[in-house]
């Protein structure tokens, strides 16, 4: 017997090993997309949902911090902008969404360092 032939007639006479099915190759993708889940995507929404909670609490002649970093107190309250006072006699409008925190009056916000 030549070289393929004999291959050929061991690979056939070995006994077939019995495969595992087919789901379990995805097992590792579903167990990632869990740990993913939980680890990132869960905590952020939590975190988003107090920030809407917190932003629709706002009242007039509470402290904010925008997002652009300026230090404002609340004018007036709208339905989707709110009117800050930055300095004396100095009134901005901005956009509620775009307020990053409420900080108790006379309190120092915290550095994002």
């Amino acid at each position: 017997m030549n070289g393929p032939a004999m291959l050929s007639f061991l690979a056939s006479a070995a006994p077939a090993a019995a495969e595992p099915p087919q789901w379990l190759s995805f097992l590792p993708l579903v167990a990632m997309a869990g740990v993913f889940y939980f680890l990132i995507l869960r905590p952020q929404m939590r975190r988003q949902k107090q920030h809407q909670e917190k932003i629709a609490g706002i009242k007039k002649g509470d402290q904010v911090v925008t997002a652009g970093g300026l230090i404002a107190r609340v004018i007036k309250v709208d339905e989707g902008t709110v009117d800050l006072e930055i300095a004396p006699n100095v009134r901005v409008k901005a956009v509620k969404s775009t307020l990053g925190d409420v900080v108790a009056p006379g309190a120092t916000p915290a550095a994002n360092d």
